[in-house]
């Protein structure tokens, strides 16, 4: 597994308004966003919280949600960031119980933030897990650790030993095609494997390729181990 360098250079701008952060060694390697037009400021899942990372939120004027994919994006300074930023913190009800220290805006089914800005609960690497979609770009899709990209960049469900309900996760990608199309989804930004992406730092075409996942081959995949690739 390759080391995962500390998280000391500042975010970068993927979109004029998208941030990818560098990946945090406490959730793994994963990588945190954060979405800096008007009337947004949300931060996706937890960055490292150091001075860079502080600093670069504070001079995009602060943080006004902070929603979190999975437990596994949960780290022990989610309540350092709600008192530094004054934020709500949002995920799914199954999973806020892990955040005792912290004032919970917990939601079942979906969640609007905004007007470009909804959450929707996507079962299965985890009980909580969710996505985020963004409207802008023609639509970006954050999904944690529901849909990473394999070696090939493309977009994938990864069975790993932590893995909640595989074919749950399974059912909740044939989800996401039902509920979007190839005019509203436009990219994904993953949550982890983030290398794999080649600089890009996101994932184009985005409904084509979850379009074209053969899922009755998928459900015979057998457990691996997470790859993270930095």
């Amino acid at each position: 597994m390759p080391s995962i360098p500390e998280a000391t250079k500042p975010p970068r701008p993927i979109f004029q308004d998208i941030f990818a952060f560098p990946p945090n060694r406490e959730t793994l390697g994963a990588t945190a966003y954060f979405i800096g037009a008007k009337n947004a400021n949300i931060l996706v899942d937890s960055p490292a919280w150091n001075e860079t990372n502080r600093q670069f939120l504070h001079a995009q004027g602060g943080v006004r949600w902070l929603f979190l994919t999975h437990r596994g994006s949960m780290t022990q300074q989610v309540d350092q960031m709600q008192e530094f930023f004054g934020c709500e913190v949002i995920c799914q009800e199954q999973e806020a119980y892990l955040l005792p220290k912290v004032r919970v805006t917990s939601f079942k089914q979906e969640y609007s933030l905004n007007h470009n800005s909804w959450a929707f609960w996507t079962p299965g690497h985890s009980p909580g897990s969710s996505c985020l979609y963004y409207n802008p770009h023609g639509g970006v899709l954050f999904t944690g650790r529901h849909l990473l990209p394999n070696q090939q960049g493309k977009p994938v469900p990864l069975r790993t030993a932590k893995t909640f309900h595989w074919f749950r996760q399974l059912q909740n990608v044939t989800a996401l095609r039902d509920r979007f199309s190839s005019s509203s989804l436009t990219y994904i930004c993953p949550g982890a494997n983030t290398g794999y992406l080649r600089g890009k730092g996101f994932i184009s075409e985005a409904y084509q390729a979850i379009a074209d996942l053969d899922l009755s081959t998928l459900q015979q995949t057998p457990m691996t181990n997470l790859t993270i690739f930095c």
